[in-house]
């Protein structure tokens, strides 16, 4: 069957889609995009999900290219054309097409790409969900924050770690913290039995599975510090693991070719990886799209 994709305001197979070669998208990256995990043919935490999409459209002052009511009849008709039960819906959109100038043109509206793909079903086991990561300098721009389509340095520190044989790429600022990983936000048990992730700042994205599995932990009463990690604390740490809308809560064993703790999943990860999977399980919104973990972290100007 051939896929189909969502191109501004037509349905057409994905071999046949295309944008305007001046799209400022593909020109400048001046654009966004979000991925919604398809769980058991529904959403996971889509009210994050457009939140931040919204967020990161008002960061960059591109317009919305519709509402969310019309968005989400568009992301449905995507995967249902694609006949996606466990998988992904990506949309991006670009600040539109226009003659090619550094300043953002007048008058132009935004355009929209959806496309949808098939992925492997929601892990049941932890122990069959491990992977390895390698530490890399982060070399990003200063706005992290926004989920832009520049990913260019992510893309390389994904590459270094596949080249390694690792699944991520844990990256460490230039004053030696960590910031996060290439395509997930980073989690650590410190050496004193503290779970700490990183304060949101202009230097990491809110994370929505983030957000949902802090919100999770809250109901819980787990406890858990909003407070970064310098690379020592890391590298001593009992726990590593990462969230992200396709790695879920995912134990890193090893760092850098060492053992992490025991060199196998830790309680920590294991409780929240229970919890995360009766999240994904039963619930599309139970995170309120105006969860305080997607915050503005404060404007361009």
């Amino acid at each position: 069957m051939s896929r189909i994709a969502y191109v501004n305001g037509r349905y057409v197979p994905q071999r046949e889609a295309s944008v305007n070669v001046e799209d400022r998208g593909y020109q400048f990256g001046d654009g966004v995009y979000e991925v919604i995990h398809v769980h058991d043919g529904r959403f996971v935490d889509t009210g994050l999900h457009l939140a931040r999409l919204a967020r990161s459209l008002r960061e960059l002052a591109i317009p919305k290219p519709m509402e969310d009511g019309a968005l989400l009849v568009v992301l449905r008709e995507v995967v249902r054309r694609n006949r996606i039960r466990e998988g992904i819906v990506y949309m991006q959109v670009s600040r539109g097409v226009a003659r090619r100038d550094h300043a953002f043109p007048r008058d132009v509206a935004p355009a929209l790409v959806v496309t949808a793909r098939h992925g492997k079903a929601f892990p049941r086991e932890i122990d069959t969900w491990t992977g390895t990561a390698i530490t890399a300098p982060d070399i990003r721009w200063g706005r992290v924050d926004i989920k832009t389509v520049n990913l260019l340095p992510n893309c390389l520190a994904k590459q270094k770690a596949r080249e390694a044989g690792a699944y991520e790429a844990i990256l460490i600022d230039r004053d030696g913290n960590v910031t996060e990983g290439s395509s997930t936000t980073v989690w650590a048990v410190d050496e004193d039995g503290v779970l700490r992730t990183r304060h949101l700042d202009h230097h990491i994205l809110p994370g929505c599975t983030r957000a949902a599995v802090i919100s999770l932990m809250e109901e819980a009463g787990i406890r858990f510090e909003e407070r970064g990690l310098s690379e020592a604390e890391l590298r001593a740490a009992r726990e590593i693991f990462l969230t992200s809308a396709t790695s879920y809560v995912k134990p890193m064993v090893r760092l850098d070719g060492v053992a992490v703790g025991e060199g196998t999943p830790g309680p920590v990860a294991r409780r929240l990886f229970e919890l995360f999977a009766r999240h994904a399980d039963g619930a599309t919104h139970n995170v309120p799209p105006a969860s305080p973990r997607l915050a503005s972290c404060g404007g361009i100007g």
